[in-house]
């Protein structure tokens, strides 16, 4: 694992985007809160908020306008519900003076006016009667009576026509005049709740406008403040006093070591950049494989020695196991787990620096005296933990109990005693034997030539025994004419193969490749 500090504020970028680094501090230094770490590239911030400033100007012009056309909406809209209330008022007042005072006061006349023709007629026809007397008596001339009865004509059309201007007022004028200003009322009443309703999406439509318009001013607001807050951020200060160490010192990603921080280099947002060490206490990052989760926890004392410190031991233990495996490791290798794991040191750690190299060894279990073999001597037979040990007759197997191992060693808690002695590696099969294989008989021609064995300047000649015989025959089995195997059927072919071992089975497809290229390039040319 990597050697860091356990306590520790990390400074980040907050400039959204990508900006450069104008000036950096030099690292190790010893600084105190307050003071300027690193100086970020503000210009294109400054831009923005000059054009960010016109913008909220016009927002807020924006904002007023709509404002007080909300105060018009609303003035206006009071005044239109009132004449319209007023003129439905009036159609009302209308109505109700023609039915109960108009139309009372016209039939009264035209009663009146029929009555007094009447009078008049009835007097126009007496005075003829008395002119018709006196005429035939000689005291009236004929023109005389003739003028009083134009007269009764006169009143009897005048009588006439008042009735007649009565009938048409009941009948005709009457009805006209109701059913006009009762439409009157209606389209006054109607004409009202237009107005009402015309008013009020008016209203609607001016708040409406007036919430956006606020909206959009309190957003460009925000916007300027922010603009101003990056500004501010692009000059990171201190938070605490401690020492400068570089975020990517002893860090590595999967394309190689990162740069260090300098000038003219360019940040992420959110990326690490200082790191500000507020105590002395160091803890180790290690990964853990799963398969060891199981046998780790919390508290466990660790035995940690340092590449650049050799001979020196530290000790620590175990202080926190990731609940997930580690992102990065999973991504560039998904079928390795590895769970991060964080190891706090103890005691004297004065000579340890962030980013040393160190190996820690998690004590899971101490004996102070155990019985224990090379792990590679147990195996499993039927479930069980089984050694074998040599006997007069071939290995003899023995089922043993087994307890925690190193991947160097297995301790034995019951099964064998002390001196007794064990096969290092466990016996194989005589089916997975090569030389158990069965022999192809060769012809005389392909069979192996003899060993020809040397010894110093003179050399002899011998024969080859049973069995170098057996030794060699996997290679000179692997020497057959593939063309042989034509002539054979499928049955026999499938048998010949299993007779052959993995290396005869190489070597025999290796030659089929080679004459299947050959080929080719024959037909080709």
């Amino acid at each position: 694992g990597t050697i860091a500090n356990r306590d520790q504020v990390m400074v980040k970028n907050e400039v959204e985007g990508r900006t450069t680094i104008l000036s950096v501090v030099p690292e190790g230094i010893q600084t105190k809160k307050g003071d300027l770490l690193i100086e970020l590239d503000s210009s294109n911030l400054e831009e923005k908020k000059a054009r960010q400033e016109i913008t909220v100007l016009n927002g807020e012009a924006s904002f007023i306008r709509a404002r007080e056309n909300l105060a018009v909406k609303m003035s206006q809209s009071e005044s239109d519900i009132a004449k319209a209330k007023l003129e439905y008022k009036f159609a009302q007042l209308d109505l109700a003076k023609y039915i109960e005072g108009d139309y009372p006061q016209d039939i009264q006349k035209a009663e009146a006016g029929i009555t007094i023709a009447e009078e008049e007629l009835k007097r126009a026809k007496e005075k003829v009667e008395w002119s018709k007397t006196l005429a035939a008596e000689g005291y009236v001339t004929r023109t005389e009576l003739q003028a009083d009865e134009l007269s009764a004509d006169k009143c009897r059309i005048d009588l006439e026509l008042a009735q007649s201007k009565l009938s048409l007022l009941q009948e005709y004028t009457h009805q006209r005049e109701l059913e006009e200003l009762e439409s009157d009322v209606t389209q006054t009443r109607q004409s009202l709740e237009r107005v009402k309703r015309r008013t009020k999406a008016d209203l609607v439509q001016a708040q409406a406008d007036l919430r956006a318009k606020e909206s959009e001013y309190k957003r460009q607001q925000d916007l300027l403040a922010k603009l101003e807050d990056q500004i501010v951020k692009c000059k990171i200060y201190a938070p605490v006093d401690g020492m400068v160490v570089y975020a990517t010192t002893g860090k590595a990603n999967w394309r190689g070591n990162k740069e260090p921080l300098a000038e003219g280099q360019q940040v992420r947002e959110r990326e690490e950049l200082i790191c500000l060490p507020t105590t002395n206490s160091m803890m180790i990052e290690v990964k853990v494989h799963e398969s060891s989760l199981t046998k780790i926890a919390t508290g466990m004392p660790v035995r940690i020695t340092v590449d650049a410190l050799p001979g020196k031991v530290c000790y620590g233990r175990v202080g926190k196991i990731g609940l997930l495996p580690d992102a990065q490791s999973r991504w560039l290798n998904p079928d390795l787990k590895v769970y991060s794991t964080e190891i706090y040191l103890e005691g004297d750690t004065a000579e340890l620096k962030p980013g040393m190299t160190c190996r820690s060894e998690i004590i899971v279990a101490q004996y102070e005296e155990t019985f224990f073999v090379p792990i590679q001597s147990v195996l499993q037979v039927n479930g069980q933990h089984t050694v074998y040990l040599p006997g007069a007759d071939g290995p003899v197997a023995r089922q043993v109990e087994v307890g925690m191992d190193n991947n160097r060693m297995i301790r034995i808690v019951s099964g064998l005693d002390v001196g007794e002695t064990i096969l290092l590696a466990p016996p194989l099969e005589p089916s997975q034997k090569n030389d158990q294989n069965i022999i192809i008989e060769l012809p005389d021609e392909m069979k192996p030539k003899p060993v020809i064995a040397k010894a110093g300047e003179a050399e002899a000649e011998t024969v080859v025994d049973a069995d170098a015989q057996k030794l060699n025959a996997p290679m000179a089995a692997a020497q057959i004419d593939t063309s042989k195997l034509k002539d054979m059927t499928a049955a026999q072919r499938r048998e010949h193969m299993e007779k052959l071992t993995p290396a005869q089975r190489k070597e025999l497809k290796n030659k089929r490749g080679h004459a299947r290229k050959q080929s080719k390039q024959e037909t080709h040319q």
